[in-house]
């Protein structure tokens, strides 16, 4: 249990509360102990040493700037499922098993840019085949765009899981 407790996820906000980071609780639990961080949220219960007790937090701030580059995204599978939420961008249902699907196909010319790849669920993917949206007769639920250059993002998955973290994220509100 005590593994299971120090691997979970905790937001890491910077000195402005903006997102920088996510780390794991035993980091964020460091990061306070030598004073570089304090806990804004926990709430997920505590753990014992031999000698304290400490909160297990959910989110931390650290108490200076960090000066982060950003980067434009890489293009993934990974990153594709979480722009399009691992929804099926023809059906609308969310999938376990998902693949990706080029808009127009690579046989029109189609690029592997993230303007024409989306997220599509198997049966939906061998129905559209290699064929245009228009002459599978599947349009899309929503036209696939290049995500912002926000400089950090949460994975899909966290949010779902860690809803105390939505009120430090702006673009999920």
């Amino acid at each position: 249990m005590y593994e299971s407790l120090i691997n979970q996820p905790v937001l890491v906000l910077n000195e402005n509360y903006l997102p920088l980071n996510i780390c794991k609780v035993r980091r964020a639990v460091v990061l306070v102990l030598i004073g570089k961080a304090e806990v804004v949220e926990d709430g997920r219960g505590h753990f014992s040493s031999v000698s304290d007790e400490f909160d297990i937090p959910s989110v931390i701030r650290l108490i200076y700037l960090v000066k982060k580059k950003s980067f434009p995204r890489k293009m993934t599978k990974l990153e594709i499922f979480n722009r399009d939420k691992y929804i099926c961008q023809y059906c609308g249902r969310e999938a376990k098993e998902l693949t990706l699907d080029h808009v127009i196909p690579r046989r029109y010319n189609g690029q592997h840019t993230w303007e024409n790849v989306v997220t599509a669920c198997i049966p939906c993917n061998r129905k559209k085949a290699d064929r245009t949206p228009s002459e599978a007769g599947m349009p899309l639920l929503r036209q696939p765009r290049a995500p912002g250059n926000v400089g950090f993002y949460v994975p899909y998955q966290f949010l779902r899981t860690r809803s105390e973290w939505q009120k430090y994220l702006p673009h999920t509100r």
